[in-house]
């Protein structure tokens, strides 16, 4: 019996998906307990329609990641770092701050979360930043961290 599943079973499949179990199952549990509807011809052709509706949704937002990753590489931001008399540095460059450099330099809006530093910056130097744009791609920022007096 085919069904498509109205929300995530275990051992089964996930919301959406259009599964063929055995028919006691999906008529005695699924169906009653409102995890499944049945698998009529309606039912599975709605099913088709959202499923190509949440693909071409996904591979939208990839090509715009994509798009915004390549722009990621020409951005180039930089940020002063506080030095003592012997060149250690009294402060650290932190996602945030690389954030916030971003917006004013840019007008970028990039989370915080979404920059992925190993360790903060404590030397001066040019770093290449990775930022992460959707779960998948992954663009690259330049840092210049300059002594600052």
């Amino acid at each position: 019996m085919k069904v498509v599943l109205l929300q995530d079973v275990k051992k089964v499949g996930k919301a959406g998906e259009i599964v063929e179990v055995a028919d006691g199952y999906g008529r005695n549990f699924l169906i009653r307990k409102g995890l499944a509807a049945e698998g009529t011809k309606e039912n599975l052709n709605d099913a088709k329609q959202k499923m190509a509706a949440r693909a071409h949704k996904r591979q939208v937002a990839n090509d715009e990641a994509v798009i915004l990753a390549a722009e990621l590489k020409k951005v180039e931001v930089t940020v002063g770092l506080k030095l003592g008399a012997d060149g250690r540095a009294f402060n650290s460059i932190t996602a945030q701050v690389i954030s916030a450099a971003l917006k004013e330099a840019y007008d970028l809006d990039v989370d915080k979360k979404k920059i992925e530093l190993k360790e903060p910056l404590k030397t001066v130097g040019t770093f290449t930043v990775p930022v992460r744009v959707h779960p998948e791609i992954t663009g690259e920022i330049r840092v210049h961290v300059v002594a600052e007096e």
